[in-house]
Order: C-alpha cells, then sequence, then structure tokens
C-alpha cells in the first residue's frame, strides 16, 4: 500500500501518547481505523470540552519574548459564535514593526548559517509539540474563528503539524531541491496571513521559510490572531533561538509598515485581490522577492458521466467548508444540463441535514462567520443575485440568537454577467450554472479574473486529461475537492496571485540560487 507522506506523520504517537500508550478499546461501533483523514486526531473527551487555556491579555513576541506594544494600546478578539471577547490582543504599530526587523536581522546572522539539520530539529520539535497540544489549538482555533470543531480537529491543526514535520525533513536536504545548484537564504521575511486559516497559514508560510535558513516577522489577521500568538509558547517551549520568529498583532496599517520596512527582502502575503494589488503597487520600486495568494472564483464542474452521490458530497464540502471562507472554495458549480435537475434536487436534501449552529458542537456541519463585517458583506450578494434576476434557495434552519450566522445558500438561474458569479464572496453561497458541450463548460470556467482552483467530476480519464490542461487554475482536483498535502504545491494565476507554497517548488520561493 502506498501513503502520502502527511498519512504518514499521522501514524506517529504524540508526546503524551508516548507517555501513556494503551491499547485504545475495539467495540462493534468503533472500528479498527484506516489510514484515513482525522482517525488519528481523536481526542478522549471530547475536543470542546477541553480547555484552550486562553490568556486575558497577549502581548507581541519579538526577539523571543512577549513584550507590550509601545503604543500601550489593545484590541479585542469577539467570539464570532456567540459574539463575546475572548482576550486583549497588542496593536502593533510600525515602531513595534521595527523592533521585530531588527530582532530578525540579529537573528539571521546565526540562523542563516546554521547546519541544515540543526534548523531541522528546531521546525521538528515545534511540529511535535504543537501536535500535542492539538486539543488546545483546535477548541481555540474554533473559538476565535467560528468554523466547527470537527474542522479545526481534523483539518487544521494536523494538516499545520505535517507542514512543520515535512519541512523539518527538507532542511538539511535544499541541496537537492534544485539539482546542480546550491540554495542561500534570503534574510528577514515579511508575512502577512488572512482570518480564514489562521495556524493553517501561518505554518504554510513560517515552516518553509525558517527551513530555507530565513527568520520571519509576521503579521496574523486582526480578526482572528488568537492561535499565532498561542504558537509563540511553542516556540519558547521548542528553543527556537530569540528573534527567529516574530509575531506583530494589529490592523492593516501594522502589515503596511512591514510590508514596506527595509529589512524585508522577500514578502509572502495571502488575502484579497484588493489588497494584495496594494502591497504590489507599495513595493513595486524594491527588489523584494515576493509570493502572492489571493482570491478565487473556483468552478466545479459536473459531467452527465459523474458519480452523482459522490459529486453531491464534493459540492457541499467545496463550498460550505468553513463556511464558503475558503479561497479556493468551489462557488460557481457548473452542471451538464441533462443531470442539473438531478443534482440540484440531490444538492437541496443534502443541505437540508446540514447542522448550523454552535461551533463548538461536534455534530456542527456549518458554523459562525468570522465577523459582522463580513456577514453584512455576504448578505449584501444575497440581496444582489436576488434583484439581478436569480433565484436564492435556502433550507429552513433555526440560527442561533447570538453570533454571525448564515444557512447554506444557493441560487439557480444564474448567468456569468450576475455579480455572485463574478465576484469572491468568501460566503456560504453557491451560484449554479449550466452548459451543453465540453467546450462551453472551459469557456464559462476560464469566464473569470481568477485563476487558483477547479473541479472536475467525471467517469471519463480522457475528458479529466483534458479540463486539467486548459483549465486555467492552479489546482485542478478530480472527483474530488480541497485536498491538500504538504508536499504539493499551492497556487494561482491571473488574479489569484503568483509563486506556490507547499512541496519543492514552495521552498524555492524562500531561497535563492547561487
Amino acid at each position: 500500500m502506498v501513503i502520502s507522506v502527511h498519512q504518514w506523520f499521522k501514524t506517529m504517537p504524540t508526546l503524551a501518547e508516548k507517555k501513556t500508550a494503551r491499547p485504545a478499546p475495539r467495540t462493534a461501533a468503533r472500528p479498527r481505523p484506516e489510514l484515513i483523514f482525522g482517525d488519528f486526531w481523536e481526542f478522549d473527551p471530547a475536543p470542546e470540552t477541553a480547555d484552550p487555556k486562553i490568556k486575558p491579555r497577549y502581548d507581541l513576541f519579538i526577539g523571543g519574548r512577549m513584550v507590550a506594544p509601545t503604543s500601550g494600546r489593545y484590541f479585542d478578539s469577539i467570539n464570532p459564535a456567540n459574539e463575546q471577547k475572548l482576550t486583549e490582543l497588542a496593536l502593533g504599530n510600525a515602531t513595534d514593526v521595527d523592533l521585530a526587523c531588527q530582532a530578525a536581522s540579529r537573528a539571521f546572522e546565526k540562523w542563516g548559517k546554521l547546519p541544515g539539520k540543526e534548523r531541522g530539529k528546531y521546525i521538528y520539535r515545534i511540529a511535535r509539540l504543537l501536535q500535542d497540544r492539538a486539543r488546545e489549538f483546535a477548541v481555540a482555533e474554533t473559538r476565535d474563528n467560528g468554523k466547527p470543531i470537527r474542522e479545526t480537529r481534523d483539518f487544521d491543526v494536523p494538516m499545520a503539524a505535517a507542514h512543520f514535520f515535512y519541512h523539518a525533513g527538507w532542511a538539511d536536504k535544499l541541496d537537492y531541491v534544485a539539482p546542480g545548484r546550491r540554495l542561500a537564504p534570503l534574510g528577514v521575511v515579511g508575512q502577512v496571513i488572512p482570518w480564514n486559516f489562521p495556524l493553517l497559514m501561518l505554518s504554510w508560510k513560517i515552516a518553509p521559510a525558517l527551513a530555507a535558513g530565513n527568520c520571519v516577522v509576521i503579521k496574523p489577521a486582526t480578526n482572528t490572531p488568537l492561535t499565532a500568538v498561542k504558537l509563540a509558547e511553542i516556540f519558547q517551549d521548542a528553543d527556537l533561538p530569540p528573534g527567529v520568529v516574530n509575531i506583530v498583532t494589529g490592523s492593516g496599517s501594522t502589515g503596511g509598515a512591514l510590508m514596506a520596512h527595509p529589512a524585508t527582502v522577500k514578502i509572502a502575503f495571502t488575502g484579497s485581490t484588493e489588497v494584495g494589488k496594494v502591497i504590489m503597487r507599495s513595493v513595486a520600486d524594491t527588489d523584494k522577492k515576493m509570493t502572492m495568494e489571493l482570491g478565487g472564483k473556483a468552478a466545479n464542474i459536473v459531467f452527465d458521466d459523474a458519480p452523482i452521490d459522490q459529486a453531491v458530497e464534493g459540492i457541499v464540502n467545496g463550498i460550505f467548508f468553513n463556511q464558503g471562507q475558503v479561497c479556493c472554495a468551489g462557488s460557481r458549480l457548473l452542471v451538464h444540463e441533462p443531470v442539473a435537475e438531478k443534482v440540484v434536487s440531490k444538492l437541496k436534501n443534502r443541505l437540508r441535514v446540514l447542522r448550523v449552529g454552535d461551533p463548538l458542537d461536534k455534530n456542527t456541519d456549518v458554523g459562525a462567520i468570522v465577523s459582522r463585517d463580513q456577514l453584512d458583506t455576504v448578505k449584501g450578494y444575497l440581496d444582489s443575485g436576488v434583484q439581478e434576476g436569480a433565484e436564492m434557495w435556502q433550507p429552513s434552519c433555526r440560527l442561533p440568537a447570538k453570533g454571525f450566522y448564515l444557512p447554506p445558500t444557493i441560487f439557480t438561474g444564474v448567468t456569468q454577467s450576475h455579480r455572485i458569479a463574478r465576484e469572491e464572496i468568501f460566503g456560504p453561497v453557491l451560484s449554479i450554472i449550466t452548459f451543453r458541450t465540453v467546450d462551453e463548460a472551459i469557456e464559462k470556467a476560464n469566464n473569470t479574473a481568477y485563476g487558483l482552483s477547479a473541479g472536475v467530476w467525471t467517469d471519463k480519464g480522457s475528458r479529466i486529461l483534458k479540463m486539467s490542461t486548459e483549465l486555467k487554475a492552479g489546482v485542478v482536483w478530480a472527483n474530488t475537492f480541497n485536498k491538500f498535502d504538504p508536499t504539493s504545491p499551492f497556487g494561482g494565476y491571473k488574479e489569484s496571485g503568483f509563486g506556490r507554497e507547499g512541496g519543492r517548488q514552495g521552498l524555492l520561493d524562500y531561497a535563492k540560487l547561487v
């Protein structure tokens, strides 16, 4: 049997499990787990009861220690599921960014010269510590972001640890990344991450940067900074040299100061296309290396010979995973006319049984939208779709009295001129468009300013090859959707950005050939 690197990581016991190893009870109701996603990360007791150990206030992480912001100002982190305050976080400014960049520059003098095998030991230790505190981080991420605990427990946290594991293995093998050439670190890397996958996006960026020998100053999203500052505790426990990673929380201006700081020789940004354009203009007259992973409007294409029931599950996962707050979400469903009615009927039946509610309930399928502002933005698109003539449908469900919730929504009768078919909504909203021929499907799928991802559902291998070749997307999934692995590069074309994260290709963006 062949298994992926990520699956292999998942078979490794945590530190706690090594100390208290005991065989799991076998019952008829609990079959022997296979090497499938999530089995290794089962928790006892249930993860929603775990204590996330959230402190009342968090400072900045600069030079290996927590320091108060120079302004003395803090801002609140709000739980989107109940609108209650979680904690306070430091509001960093340009002065704090400068202090962080100075600390990173000093650390780089030693870290950049450290043998790869020694860097790998630190990164591996980070992965193990994160794995050991998986329960705590899963609950903290759910409370800070609003996504269901099943997603943070079975995807976000284990995938974040897997990225650190994977890049720890690369640290002493950089000579094999580009055969015939030697890789050298760049220096201080400035990174800005979004609010939809806070911990995972942080690992996507920090792990390859450290493996390649760089030092990092990272600015988490204002809405969801909690797991980033909690990860600072792991960096300390791993004895990571002071200044190798620095975390500056704050507003958009904080991120702007980081992007513009003269010490940063590489910029890595994940976020909206609009903000990405602003950053590119601001550093256009510099020689900074950049990686941009921006927005998307992915087409999920279902042909008449597709396994319909499997495709419906893929459609649901493609757009309602993380409440649709995913850059590569399959927000445009292109359905072959002969099966369109059948697909829509089955999809509606599937949505009727999705549970919308408390993200800490392990039976919840759709959690809370990240903020009031984002909820209002998504509702604005719903109004636009109706006004432009599309037909909106939502399952009947009772939403919690407090929190930022929205039922999963589909639109039929959508044309390519509708805003809901052209613009990134970043919410649980699906636009359904029909097609008659393969060429029409390709034309409609590519008729977008974005080019991040796409999905194809068909029984014909030749059709999959044709579609994957002609679709203008960085990632094309065949008979599945939203599958990731740290060994696979991820990134887009057109207004979805440039550069890659993950795999050998992602490492190349954090080094220079010498």
